[in-house]
Parts: C-alpha cells; structure tokens; sequence
C-alpha cells in the first residue's frame, strides 16, 4: 500500500497549513454532462415513482438493468474500462441530484461505487481492474462492501471473520459473518474485509469474493424503518475458497484500506445530505408560499423563515465542504482526509436530519401523510446517522485522532520537553494573517483562525491534563470538535467561493451564507470556550454515579 498524504485540517491542527488550497479554491467541474446523466436517469425511473418502489420492498431487475444501459453504475470508473470517468467533484454532484428524488434508490450506486468498487480503483492490480472494473461499469456486476459485523458496529478493528491461507498459498479459506450489507442482495461481488489467519491475528486484508462462490450465503433482506427498496441482508461465509489473487493489495493492509475507502463513502453521505437539504430548501418555499394562517402565508412568519434560511445556508456549507475534500481526493486518492470527511459526514447529515424535519413541521398536519414525502424522506435518512460510523462517533473521532498523532510525537520526549511541546501546540497559529480578494473571506478566515486558537488551547490541555485517558472526556471531545467543525465549513466556504468565482465577482446571496456561518461559527465559539465541565455536565456525572450505584429507578 502506498504512502498515504495527510489531509488539509491534519497539517493544519500540526503546524504545516497548506495556505496554497485556500488561495486557489476547489477547481470547476463539467456540470453539463452531469446534468445530461440527470436527465437520462430521470427519464428511466419515471415509470418508477418512489412509492411504488417502496411498496414492492425492492428495485426492479428491469430499472437495474435501465440504470446499467446509461452508466449509472460505471460514474467514477475510468474510460478504459467503459465507465464514464466522472471525477469525484462531479459524481458528488450527481449524487446529490438522485438523492432528492428517492433516497432509497440512490442507496445501489452509492454503495457500489463509494465503498463496493472503490478498493478495487484504489488497490486493485492491473489484472485485478482488468478482471472486474468492466463489469462493475456496466452494472453486470454490482459491487457490495461487507465489513460491519454484529456485534462490532463502529469497532472495525475487531471483525472476527477469518482468512486462512492454503499451504501452498493459492487460496484462502473465509469464514465469518458480515451484517448490515448494503447491496447485499443485487450484488454479484463483495469486498469482504477479514483477518488473516485467525481471530486474533493483527494482520486485516480485504478481498474479492464473487457471490456465487460455494459457503457464501445471503439473508433475506432486513425489515427497516425506511429504505424500503434498498438492499440489506446479513451475509454468511462457511469455508469460503477465495484465490489468492482476489486479495486487494497485500495481508496486512486490510484496515488502512477499509479506513480509506471509507472517506469516500463519507463523502457519498455527505452529498446526499446536501442535495435533499436543497430540495428539502425548495418544497418548504413552494408550501409556505401558498398554506396561508391568520390572513396571510406562513412565508411571512419569521419561525418558518428561518426553517428555509437554514436549510439554504446549511445546504451551500455542506456542499463546500464535501466539494474541499473531494478536491483533495482528486490530487491524492490515498490522501488521510479522515478529520474532512469525517465533518463532511457529521455536518451533513446531522443538519439535514434537521432540514427534514423543519420541512415536515413547514407542510403542517399534511407534512404527517403518507400520501406526500416528507414522512418517507424522515425515514429514508434516518440510518445516514448511523452509517459510516455514528454521530457519536464523529463527534469524538476529530479531536481523538490528533490526540493520538501528537502525543505519538510526545511519547519519547523527556517531560520537560513535552511541557515545552504542549504550549508551543497552545499558542502556534496556522491560521493567522491569512486574507483573502474580499473584506467578508477574510472576515471568515479570521474567525476560523479563532475557532483553531481555542482548539488547541482545549487541546493542549487536555493532553497535559488527561493523557492517555483523553478518550474518557467525551464531552470535552465534543466541544473540540465542534469547534474544528466550525473552523472547516469557513475554510470549505471560503475555498468553495474562490474556486466558482475566480474573477472576484461573488453573488451576494453566497456572500449573505457566508455571514451566516460566521455568526454560527461565533456563537459555537461562544459554547465552546470552558475547558471543563458545565454545571450541567457535572449533574450527569453525579446522575451517573447515583444511578450505577442505586439502580435506574433509584430504589
């Protein structure tokens, strides 16, 4: 496996701020020949409305094979290999496009290019893409990406499926169980991750495993609380025969290559957020245009305003943001953009989760039924909080990532050296004197550069003060994170704008979502600032400890 690069927020947080990317901004993208794909998949799912699918608990193997003829399924696979050789800028964007029609549709693609095919792209030998990249392109051969299993969720380190090399090295045998397969009955391949050679073997790699190899078995698809056209079944390895030359790179790399994959997936959840925040933006205008309360349309009302204002500023930040790190991709597939994707993911679906909801609470007691989306899009979305790592997960793993980076660093040092370390990481300043061709950018970049100062002054305390127990303060890890949140969707933001207006020229309605970040990235600074616990933070602690003690009900 290659060297990887480290993402932008990475070098940034460690000193080494690439003040290039920020300059220049993500480059344009052919948005013509995504909107002729749009076009074409519309067309091919007319006869196929979201309800319908819905009722049949499936997608047809007729729109399978109407999706496959235009190229759905071969977006981001290269030419030579008859895909359409999208970048991953433009299959965001038709991501988002398929997205607010049917989430649940989306769900094939998007699993069998984000994360299904994608090891292949990444890792695959030559003979490997040769062997597989056409048909995955065509859509005769949809991937699926089996790594979760019960029990494991978020763990990925600790997958109990096994791989164990033949004698004379020829093949391996899998066994094991994977659950929460998306694409596990439409596919006809599976990057299967396991560990080689037993449970407790530290070595994980990730193979090839066609579907109809003997000792693989599907589940019926899993009863959901939405999704009900996509595919999601347990899958079961019995003595599995895999030859060595489905192996994705070499034994050893498993987890560094599902962790990579994983970013695109993100990144794919990210802009499925995006474009049902627009679309969500676009139903609550129509609706509150015309459902009129006390004499006049509920437009006028600033609680319903301000449901549209966030779903319009929310929906250009989460954009930016997925759009910086796609930037990033592009230049370095391999590159570590866990921290921007990992935002990407957090900041996407959690405010769309909210943008869903305001849109429902907008349509009023219609919103509630069936007969309209907004109750099956709430459904639909539900699980993007938990795929790709929960929002619990992403609200600790930013600010824990880089604890673990610098204090690698700190490790060896003797003490009075580590104290120096500590407070250079408190008062270093990436971000300072960085302007921008427009006095708002700056404005922007300045108050970033506030939300990194209390970053690492929250940082570096809590490496002094907690060390290797760091992990333990989640509420202290979530306020950094939030902060380095806020902190990415100004820099996304500003990138963003650069990167679509070169000459300067900036709409004003971009501008006016601009001021609105800044004001929201103020008041999580405002929430941020205590490098303790809050009084309301501590009565948990002390709820915690009442109720381990006494009993839930405290009898």
């Amino acid at each position: 496996m290659q060297e990887k690069n480290t993402g932008f927020l990475e070098n940034l947080y460690l000193g080494r701020p690439r003040k290039d990317l920020l300059r220049a901004g993500p480059p344009g993208i052919d948005s013509h020949r995504v909107e002729a794909l749009f076009e074409k998949y519309l067309e091919v799912t007319k006869e196929y409305p979201p309800q319908a699918l819905e009722r049949e608990h499936r997608v047809p193997e007729e729109l399978l094979q109407a999706l496959a003829r235009i190229g759905i399924f071969g977006m981001t696979i290269p030419r030579q290999y008859n895909g359409l050789g999208f970048s991953l800028s433009e299959y965001l964007m038709m991501v988002e496009k398929i997205a607010a029609t049917d989430m649940a549709l989306v769900l094939v693609p998007l699993a069998h290019l984000s994360i299904g095919v994608k090891g292949i792209l990444l890792f695959g030998s030559k003979e490997q893409k040769e062997r597989f990249l056409p048909g995955a392109a065509s859509g005769s051969l949809i991937f699926a990406f089996a790594l979760t299993e019960p029990g494991i969720g978020s763990d990925a380190k600790n997958i109990q499926t096994t791989a164990r090399p033949s004698e004379d090295g020829g093949s391996y045998l899998l066994n094991g169980t994977k659950t929460y397969i998306t694409n596990a009955n439409y596919a006809r391949a599976i990057t299967v991750f396991a560990r080689v050679g037993g449970p407790e073997s530290e070595k994980m790699a990730g193979f090839i495993v066609e579907k109809d190899r003997e000792g693989l078995s599907v589940g019926r698809d899993m009863p959901k609380m939405g999704l009900h056209a996509s595919s999601t079944a347990m899958i079961r390895l019995k003595d599995v025969q895999v030859p060595a030359e489905n192996l994705l790179g070499t034994e050893g790399d498993g987890f560094k290559m599902a962790m990579t994959i994983l970013n695109y997936g993100r990144l794919g959840l990210g802009a499925a957020s995006a474009g049902l925040m627009e679309r969500s933006r676009r139903d609550m205008g129509r609706r509150a245009a015309s459902r009129k309360q006390f004499g006049r349309p509920i437009k006028a009302f600033e609680l319903v305003q301000e449901k549209m204002v966030r779903a319009r500023v929310h929906a250009f930040a989460s954009r930016a943001m997925n759009r910086f790190a796609a930037w990033i991709l592009e230049k370095h597939p391999l590159a570590d953009c866990a921290l921007e994707t990992s935002h990407a993911k957090l900041y996407g679906t959690t405010r769309c989760w909210d943008t869903l909801y305001e849109a429902l609470q907008t349509a009023g007691g219609s919103g509630y039924l069936t007969t309209l989306p907004y109750e099956k899009r709430l459904r639909d979305f539900r699980v993007t909080t938990i795929f790709e790592g929960t929002t619990e997960i992403h609200s600790l793993y930013p600010p824990l990532k880089l604890a673990r980076e610098m204090s690698r660093d700190l490790k060896n040092r003797p003490a009075a050296s580590r104290i120096l370390a500590l407070a250079g990481l408190r008062y270093r300043r990436a971000l300072k004197g960085i302007r921008a061709d427009h006095p708002l950018l700056t404005r922007a970049l300045a108050v970033a550069g506030k939300s990194e100062i209390l970053l690492r002054r929250h940082l570096s305390s809590a490496l002094f003060r907690y060390q290797d127990k760091i992990s333990e303060e989640q509420f202290l890890l979530r306020r950094m994170t939030e902060l380095s949140l806020s902190l990415y969707w100004l820099l996304a933001a500003v990138a963003f704008l650069r990167g679509s207006f070169k000459d300067g020229d900036y709409p004003r309605e971009m501008l006016l979502n601009l001021e609105y970040l800044i004001e929201e990235a103020r008041e999580c600074q405002q929430a941020g600032k205590k490098t303790r616990l809050s009084p309301k933070e501590r009565v948990h602690r002390k709820i915690m400890r009442s109720g381990l003690q006494h009993g839930p009900t405290g009898k």
